[in-house]
């Protein structure tokens, strides 16, 4: 599994090394699938909902809703392109979705019936 990091600012009173322990618990190390992203922003920060939009299915449900400062999300977007060029020089280019394709978000799989 690939790995990303983004730079903290780490304050030097309390971290003068500038090195964080990150824990995670087991629920959260789980993860959660999203096959959608919807972000929006106000000028103080970035709001970035994963969903999981299931074929057929009218209604999907935020997974989790992460929210950053501009800079964050700036550094965020830097260190996915970083990773995406690593992942690319090791296994090829990432086939992107055609530009002008209109997916819908029933994915046009059949409608969900109980």
């Amino acid at each position: 599994m690939g790995q990303f990091y983004f730079k903290l600012m780490a304050d030097q009173n309390t971290n003068p090394k500038g090195q964080l322990n990150i824990e995670i618990s087991e629920e959260v190390a789980d993860g959660n699938y999203a096959n959608l992203a919807v972000i929006t922003h106000s000028h103080s920060e970035f709001i970035v909902d994963f969903i999981n939009a299931m074929p057929g299915v009218p209604k999907a449900k935020v997974k989790s809703r992460i929210i950053l400062t501009p800079q964050h999300a700036k550094r965020l977007m830097k260190a996915l392109q970083d990773n995406l060029n690593k992942f690319e020089s090791m296994h090829g280019q990432i086939s992107d979705i055609d530009p002008g394709m209109n997916v819908p978000l029933n994915f046009g799989g059949p409608t969900g019936q109980a």
